[in-house]
């Protein structure tokens, strides 16, 4: 009797051994799991921050005019701003709002994460030569049209941001008028776009400009 109970006692020893041996290894496995698990999301790209967008208050106001703000929404615009057809990149992260009102005055804003400061200055200055060759392409596309641009000028807001004026009809049509800021703070671009029926001398580029300043401050 005490013999059998001897050798249960080893039998159920070495099982208990044998069990704590599979913990043991099974803890060490899920351990190097977890630990594989940390350090690949330490080594995982950064997630994308949303960057500051312009409210319906921040454009430009006029008496009898009430702004309203679209969400903030990740992804390209299905069109793309006047006169930047092509210019948004393929590679980069994209938001954009658009902005209406009850008369026919609307807006938009879209900004650009780009890979790096240097990228984002580059697509800033691709985006600067669009505007200013557009109402030449957009006379050579629109036959018996009128197009008139006006370069107002570099504000002096974090990387720099610069707004210009662009002007279109065709015959038996009304002007149409835009204003579109472009500025940049680090690795980041905003457009900020304008229109109406009208021509430059109805745009409200002083207010615009204060518009632009308040985009690009917003992107920190």
């Amino acid at each position: 009797m005490t013999i059998s109970i001897t050798m249960n006692s080893g039998r159920n020893m070495r099982r208990s051994t044998a069990r704590r041996a599979l913990t043991s290894a099974t803890t060490a496995a899920l351990a190097g799991a977890l630990a594989l698990s940390v350090s690949g999301s330490v080594q995982a790209a950064p997630k994308a921050t949303t960057p500051g967008f312009l409210a319906a208050r921040d454009m430009p106001q006029a008496a009898g005019t009430v702004w309203t703000a679209g969400q903030v929404t990740r992804g390209a615009p299905e069109q793309d701003p006047f006169c930047l057809e092509k210019v948004l990149p393929a590679q980069g992260t994209t938001w954009y709002r658009q902005f209406g009102t009850d008369l026919d005055t609307g807006g938009a804003q879209v900004s650009v994460q780009a890979p790096s400061a240097a990228a984002a200055k580059k697509l800033a200055a691709s985006a600067e030569a669009a505007v200013a060759s557009c109402a030449a392409d957009w006379l050579r596309a629109t036959p018996g049209g009128t197009a008139s641009w006006d370069d107002y000028g570099r504000i002096a807001v974090e990387e720099g941001a610069r707004v210009f004026g662009v002007a279109t009809s065709v015959p038996d049509s009304g002007l149409d008028v835009h204003l579109l800021g472009i500025g940049r703070d680090g690795a980041t671009v905003t457009i900020v776009t304008w229109g109406r029926l009208g021509d430059l001398g109805d745009a409200p580029v002083g207010a615009f400009k204060k518009t632009t300043t308040t985009a690009v401050n917003k992107l920190r």
